[in-house]
């Protein structure tokens, strides 16, 4: 697709333009000129009898938001402001709440809070609908919408009302609005087990190079989680690479549109795997596009163990045409689909084994280690009261940086059920 093509939508022009630009493949030119007919017809009828006195320029705005809201959740007509704010978004560095939000069911629902983020440290969930922002309702508006009122100066206030599954009502959430920078990949060993765990936040330009700086420092551990939990996604050439690093052959993702040229298929070569260590993969509802497209690939070419919860579902490609030098709309154009031929959109990925978020359940025993260890933290604490430094005690339990503790593994039960199968992989590798 040429992506410089440029569309200029106008009462007057709309018949000529439409039939320059579209007549080559429809044989009915006809039915074409009395549909534009019609429009023109009742653009001129709304800027003359509407109550409101409504300039042709914001007749038009209106009717084309209206059409794109109607093609699907992802299409968007993006005026002089939504523009700006697209542009930010690959700028990299803006002041935000750090969520990823989608229309679900007609409903401003956020797909994932970004972590680390304004949102995330308010506790705004996977799955929460945005019902109302600073008082005024979302019900009707667009995503592009959506995200420009959120999107502000840092240090400045916003309130969003939420809907949560399981709360008896709306409740209300005040943010304050920083600058959304953030870490897209770390690493960490689980050291009890020896096994690699790297989180991907979303698919930046960097992921695909640090996963693999990762796993090269850590060649002799028994396996690797990849956690995609709460990831919205990103760039489709690293969701591509990071699947290439682990598998060796066949079809990575495809892609499927109406317009032949939109078609493609990206595969996996030998030259980029550079593990055979045994996988699973952390998913939950917060899980998609990009994510959806790792974990679901990896799940085909049975190279890895799916675990958690099924993912949100957004597998549409969308791209950016400008019909003005400050506006444009955003269209999808065509589909993923996995290597199975099984399509993303609407459906998501299920798991190949199902574990809802939770804390591992504790016996006992185990349940004394955890209070016993946060004793000696709480001591530890005591102790710099009275000598006014850190004095020295060893705990094999003490949190570290590159390490993930036993508490926190018993704190998610997801990851504990990922190390548990990786376990067992690597077992049935062994006999």
């Amino acid at each position: 697709m040429n992506k410089g093509r440029i569309f200029l939508f106008s009462a007057v022009l709309a018949s000529a333009i439409f039939s320059t630009n579209l007549n080559a493949k429809d044989d009915n030119l006809k039915d074409r000129h009395e549909a534009l007919s019609k429009l023109t017809k009742a653009i001129s009828v709304i800027e003359e009898y509407y109550v409101d006195d409504i300039k042709i320029k914001e007749i038009v705005d209106k009717a084309i938001t209206g059409l794109m809201q109607n093609l699907d959740a992802h299409s968007a007509f993006l005026n002089e402001k939504a523009f700006k704010n697209m542009q930010a978004d690959t700028s990299g560095q803006f002041g935000g709440l750090g969520i990823t939000v989608s229309i679900k069911d007609g409903a401003l629902t956020v797909v994932s809070p970004i972590e680390g983020t304004p949102a995330d440290k308010a506790g705004v969930k996977s799955g929460d609908i945005i019902l109302r922002i600073d008082g005024n309702a979302t019900l009707g508006t667009t995503i592009d919408e959506a995200v420009s009122k959120m999107r502000g100066e840092p240090k400045t206030p916003i309130t969003i009302t939420i809907v949560r599954k399981g709360e008896p009502k709306p409740f209300d959430l005040k943010i304050v609005r920083d600058v959304i920078n953030v870490e897209s990949v770390y690493s960490k060993l689980i050291k009890d087990d020896n096994i690699l765990y790297v989180r991907v936040t979303s698919f930046d330009k960097n992921v695909v190079n640090k996963v693999k700086e990762a796993i090269k420092q850590n060649q002799n551990v028994n396996g690797i989680i990849l956690d995609l939990r709460n990831n919205p996604g990103g760039l489709l050439n690293q969701a591509v690479g990071l699947v290439d690093l682990f598998v060796d052959n066949g079809i990575i993702v495809s892609q499927k549109g109406r317009n032949p040229s939109e078609n493609s298929e990206y595969k996996a070569s030998k030259g980029a795997t550079i593990t055979k260590l045994p996988l699973v993969v952390l998913v939950n509802g917060g899980s998609a596009s990009a994510s959806e497209i790792v974990s679901g690939s990896l799940q085909d070419s049975k190279r890895a163990v799916i675990v958690g919860e099924n993912t949100f579902g957004k597998g549409s490609v969308q791209v950016v045409l400008p019909i003005e030098n400050k506006e444009a709309i955003k269209l999808t154009i065509a589909r993923y689909y996995l290597p199975s031929g099984k399509a993303v959109q609407a459906v998501g990925v299920t798991p190949d084994v199902v574990v809802h978020q939770g804390k591992v359940p504790q016996d006992e025993n185990s349940a004394f280690s955890i209070k016993e260890s946060e004793l000696k933290a709480h001591l530890q604490g005591e102790l710099e009261k009275i000598d006014g430094k850190k004095d020295e005690i060893k705990d094999t339990n003490t949190t570290q940086k590159n390490i993930i503790t036993k508490q926190k593994v018993d704190d998610d039960i997801q990851l504990k059920t990922a190390i548990d199968v990786i376990k067992v992989l690597k077992t049935n590798i062994r006999s």
